[in-house]
């Protein structure tokens, strides 16, 4: 009998994260980051990442993240790394810039020259953000997958 087909994971639509509250958690993250919000209410707030969105949900109540963690991809790394000090808020050690929101959600900044992951032209077009390009290394992991921008 043949194995039946499994699905295949093709990407993210979103990421959830817990938090004290919703006004609190925009005004965070609104110091550090430019950013459409999609919708929100009294417990949950939706903000637009291309063709992607973060939620933010009331109701954090487990302890700060050590290692978990999630890798948000910006535009500009350097500018996230002044907002971060501009708002008084210290990076974690280490060789990644990671930082700890105010509900203890684990972030890691990445920037969008320097991994595999590429949006499509036009995502790029309806964000703004057609100026971005990829490192040397990210386009040769992108090649190696037949994924290489043109």
């Amino acid at each position: 009998m043949a194995e039946a087909r499994k699905a295949r994971a093709v990407g993210f639509n979103h990421v959830a994260l817990e938090v004290g509250d919703i006004e609190e958690a925009l005004s965070f993250y609104g110091r550090l980051f430019d950013f459409k919000l999609r919708g929100k209410s009294s417990n949950s707030a939706f903000i637009d990442l291309g063709d992607q969105f973060l939620a933010l949900q009331k109701g954090r109540t487990q302890p700060a993240d050590g290692s978990r963690h999630f890798g948000l991809v910006v535009d500009d790394k350097d500018a996230v790394r002044k907002a971060l000090t501009d708002a008084g808020i210290q990076p974690l050690p280490g060789p990644f810039l990671d930082f700890l929101d105010p509900w203890g959600n684990r972030i890691e900044i990445v920037g969008y020259d320097n991994i595999q992951f590429t949006k499509a032209p036009h995502v790029l077009r309806g964000m703004g953000l057609t100026h971005l390009s990829k490192n040397e290394q990210a386009i040769k992991e992108l090649a190696a997958k037949g994924m290489a921008p043109n």
